[in-house]
């Protein structure tokens, strides 16, 4: 049975605006959920997926406490190097000891 993906990406210029729409809308709101479940609604989401990007927003523009979109690629990319730092020297460790075993193993037994 093939597996189903079951999240839908959406583009940076749909969540852009999504996201300013539910800035731009919510005065006329009972609340800012409300502007967001209105939005989210029209544009195919649901309201925790937009809640989510209206949050990552705030944080970005100084709004909210928080990593910055910025912030978060960084720690993404640095993460990623640190793992492939990590298998190179594994890599590294075990060779080592490869051709340390190899040199004994050559040495003549006297």
């Amino acid at each position: 049975m093939e597996a189903r993906k079951t999240t839908k990406t959406y583009s940076p210029e749909v969540k852009e605006r999504a996201v300013r729409m539910v800035l731009e809308h919510q005065g006329e709101q009972a609340s800012q959920w409300a502007a967001i479940c209105s939005i989210a609604a029209k544009i195919g989401c649901s309201g925790e997926t937009l809640r989510s990007w209206v949050r990552q927003r705030e944080r970005d523009d100084g709004l909210r406490e928080g990593m910055t979109s910025e912030v978060r690629e960084r720690l993404k990319a640095l993460e990623r190097e640190n793992r492939e730092l990590r298998q190179t020297n594994e890599i590294l460790r075990k060779a080592s000891a490869n051709f340390a075993q190899a040199e004994l193993d050559r040495r003549p037994r006297t």
